[in-house]
């Protein structure tokens, strides 16, 4: 008690004084999902960091497929730049064809403008958001009274919680107190191009996937009303030969005559399969967590499906009555990520172990086999899951079985 005593003196009247039910630390869609979930879930109070207030720049693609979009909070209405229907593949610059899809396959969005209508949300249903703050560490002491997380600030203040989230990144320092461990990590590099309105127009409703020259590598282009997002991914450690992707990629499209507003780059990490998803009364989501789809690298829905998992068995862990009640609920969270995103990520494993090995096998199935195009649109629908289908009868599961064989 008297440890309290000193840190509430410490505190003062400060806003992130007193004890939390849930924190979270990152406010991406991974961290406000959690926010959310765990208001919506009864935990009366919860509290939202991150080091930067919104809206503000995400190097990512923005695509928001079918499992995104069955993620979000009731009512909550997509800022989309485009709806796709439309999807062209090449293999190099080479063999171009375009499939069509009736319904929508995606939308388009742009990361500052999503991210901030998810904290928005997460407000509304009652979490508190402070923002301009950095997180150094979490400590959970044994000797502290009644087992409770501690989040220290850059400052110096410390912000004490029954449950944290961790939603900041992978190189976050939650993922780091949890012991997340990496077994795959990808370059992705990216531009956002303005282009005037006749070179829109002949990219709307329509994106370019472009299998690429490094192993496991390829390159899009997501159009976002008046400007496209071009990017490309490869494995790390090929740093000169993704950046010579990227420049002949925008030149072969010919964009190359127009100045990228944007020009970025960042680090996706994948977890191990046996990788931790929780410590004492601290979970980890999102990125944090290494929760992305391996193959394609897409990581929103994997973000805001943990993320909601994560906050709702927050607010369970902050009313559990005893350690043992709270571990239980730890567990819980654990088994329902690797019930469902675990096997998911199974499942992608052996897509990119596949594409690695034969680029050329998969462009040709989604060219000329329409099955496995099928099997594509549903999944970026949100109708199935290439783990599911791996599971059905049919020429959807023998295409995957096909092309992930040895």
């Amino acid at each position: 008690m008297q440890a309290d005593v000193q840190t509430d003196a410490l505190n003062g009247l400060d806003e992130l004084g007193g004890v939390w039910d849930v924190v979270v630390v990152g406010a991406g869609p991974a961290g406000a999902s959690a926010a959310y979930a765990a208001a919506d879930a009864g935990a009366s109070r919860v509290l939202l960091l991150d080091k930067a207030a919104p809206p503000r720049y995400k190097t990512c693609g923005g695509g928001i497929i079918g499992p995104s979009r069955d993620s979000l909070p009731p009512g909550f209405q997509l800022p989309l730049k485009d709806r796709v229907n439309a999807i062209t593949f090449t293999l190099g610059g080479r063999y171009e064809r375009t499939r069509r899809s009736k319904r929508m396959l995606f939308g388009l969005v742009n990361r500052d403008e999503f991210d901030h209508g998810l904290v928005q949300a997460a407000e509304k249903a009652g979490a508190t958001l402070v923002a301009g703050v950095t997180v150094t560490g979490v400590t959970q002491p044994e000797e502290a009274e009644g087992g409770l997380a501690q989040v220290t600030l850059q400052d110096g203040r410390v912000v004490r919680a029954r449950a944290v989230v961790g939603a900041d990144g992978s190189a976050g320092r939650v993922g780091a107190h949890v012991g997340v461990v990496f077994d795959q990590v990808d370059l992705g590099l990216e531009a956002e191009i303005p282009v005037p309105p006749a070179v829109a127009e002949t990219w709307r409703g329509r994106v370019l996937l472009d299998w690429g020259p490094l192993p496991g590598s390829y390159g899009w282009v997501f159009p976002k009303g008046d400007s496209l997002t071009v990017g490309v991914i490869a494995a790390r450690g090929k740093g000169a030969e993704t950046r010579a992707y990227l420049k002949e990629f925008i030149a072969r499209l010919d964009l190359a005559g127009y100045e990228p507003s944007v020009e970025s780059g960042h680090l996706t990490r994948c977890r191990a399969e046996e990788s931790p998803l929780f410590r004492g009364r601290v979970l980890v989501a999102g990125d944090a967590a290494g929760l992305l789809e391996p193959w394609t690298r897409e990581g929103i829905s994997y973000a805001l499906r943990s993320g909601r998992l994560a906050g709702k068995w927050a607010a369970r862990m902050a009313g559990a009555e005893s350690e043992a009640a709270v571990r239980r609920e730890a567990l819980g969270y654990t088994f329902d990520i690797r019930a469902g995103l675990g096997e998911e990520m199974r499942v992608g494993r052996r897509m990119l172990a596949a594409f690695e090995r034969r680029p050329q096998a998969f462009h040709a199935a989604v060219l000329t086999f329409r099955p496995a195009w099928r099997a594509f649109a549903r999944v970026t629908q949100g109708h199935t899951t290439f783990a599911r289908l791996t599971h059905e009868y049919g020429f959807a599961r023998q295409t995957i079985t096909f092309l992930t064989r040895r």
